[in-house]
């Protein structure tokens, strides 16, 4: 297989990247080799007019004919929620028999981005050289959150006054919110990041939807949801019908709507099916902040407090008290990584009274403080050994005190 060189791309206006088209002449899939916007159909006016900050906006478009998207890969960026997202693009023109789409990679200086899984993408222009598309998506993974950049930013503010339509795919939605380009609208973001996301944002609409589309914004809550948004676009552009044809060639067995939820179900997660065991579990979920008594729990679901700890026992392998704490810990963990909150806040938001007694419990489970996890100290898997030692001193150690 010929290798290509991974150099820094030339500025692409109006013309093709030679080592992008020498990609495609070897039969590299277009999934791993972007495009350029390139010629464009007949009828489209597509002649460039500059914008005062530098971003170049293409003149007047025949929509129905064809929409362009730009798609910004971060550093680290997920592939799936990027691959979810180009692909029913290719299908749906494909289908069509004409080009409904066309696409364009940006990343930020023009250079291959790599994912969260190491996969190189050859991208078609910087950042500063990106034509105005009619879509503008910002694809990003882990760590979104602490992507700050200003220019980036910047970038994002010109490109919604241009009158292009500013999105988001998974924690994408961090940069959207640093650009105070979220405000007024809905919006989400990938389920692991919104009690973190909420708390940087208090002033946000965060809804825990799989995707939001409001007005000009576009968020995605990741993964398998970027897939069920663009189908929700192409069946907006085109028809219903178009959509369905291009989500079977997914074997996606139906075109899942904004409202369905991101994770799975309690049942399908857990492997459980005791209705009463799944309600508990519901309200511990729903409780974090605020821990309810485990006689609470036991008296909303119906139970005696013996019939409560045999339910735990027997399907979960640990006491409803334990199962509490560990869910506690897991979001503040969450929020240690995703925030700046102090440890303070952190251990309150998740139904601890004090930082020592959080911090202590911290330690049990995860094999190091809070302090140390913030300061990305290789993540270690809690001890089995702690766990069991825990669930044996009883009730008392899940309890907010």
């Amino acid at each position: 297989m010929p290798s290509y060189p991974l150099s820094r791309q030339g500025q692409i206006r109006g013309g093709t990247n030679p080592a992008l088209l020498a990609a495609r002449r070897s039969g590299f899939p277009d999934i791993m080799f972007a495009r350029s916007f390139g010629a464009p159909p007949p009828g489209l006016d597509c002649r460039q007019q500059p914008l005062k900050d530098g971003i170049q906006v293409s003149g007047t478009q025949d929509h129905e004919a064809q929409q362009t998207f730009a798609f910004l890969l971060l550093p680290d960026f997920a592939m799936l929620c990027f691959s979810a997202a180009i692909e029913p693009l290719r299908v749906a023109n494909r289908f069509a028999g004409r080009r409904l789409y066309d696409w364009q990679i940006v990343t930020l200086d023009g250079q291959p981005a790599s994912s969260s899984g190491g996969t190189g993408v050859l991208a078609d222009c910087a950042l500063p050289d990106c034509e105005r598309p009619d879509y503008f998506l910002v694809v990003a993974g882990m760590n979104a959150q602490r992507f700050t950049d200003p220019q980036t930013i910047g970038a994002l503010r010109r490109l919604d006054r241009s009158g292009c339509r500013v999105g988001a795919l998974s924690t994408g939605s961090y940069l959207l919110a640093r650009a105070g380009l979220l405000n007024g609208h809905r919006c989400t973001v990938h389920w692991e990041n919104l009690d973190g996301f909420r708390e940087d944002f208090p002033d946000l609409e965060v809804t825990g939807e799989l995707f939001e589309a409001d007005g000009p914004r576009l968020t995605s809550s990741g993964g398998t949801a970027s897939l069920d948004m663009m189908l929700s676009l192409i069946a907006k552009d085109h028809g219903r019908d178009l959509a369905t044809q291009v989500a079977e060639q997914f074997i996606h067995e139906r075109i899942r709507e904004t409202h369905d939820h991101q994770r799975m179900s309690l049942q399908g997660r857990l492997g459980v099916s005791h209705p009463k065991l799944l309600q508990v579990i519901a309200m511990m979920e729903a409780n974090l902040e605020e821990p309810l008594p485990r006689a609470e729990l036991a008296r909303q679901a119906g139970l005696s407090n013996r019939q409560l700890e045999r339910l735990f026992r027997k399907y979960l392998g640990r006491s409803p008290t334990r199962y509490y704490l560990e869910l506690r810990l897991h979001r503040a963990r969450a929020l240690l990584l995703q925030t700046a909150m102090s440890i303070l806040n952190v251990a309150l938001a998740c139904g601890f009274v004090s930082a020592s007694h959080f911090s202590k419990c911290y330690r049990e489970f995860f094999n190091k403080m809070p302090r140390q996890e913030r300061q990305g100290e290789e993540h270690q898997t809690p001890r089995a050994d702690t766990a069991a030692a825990q669930d044996s001193q009883g009730s008392s150690i899940g309890q907010r005190r």
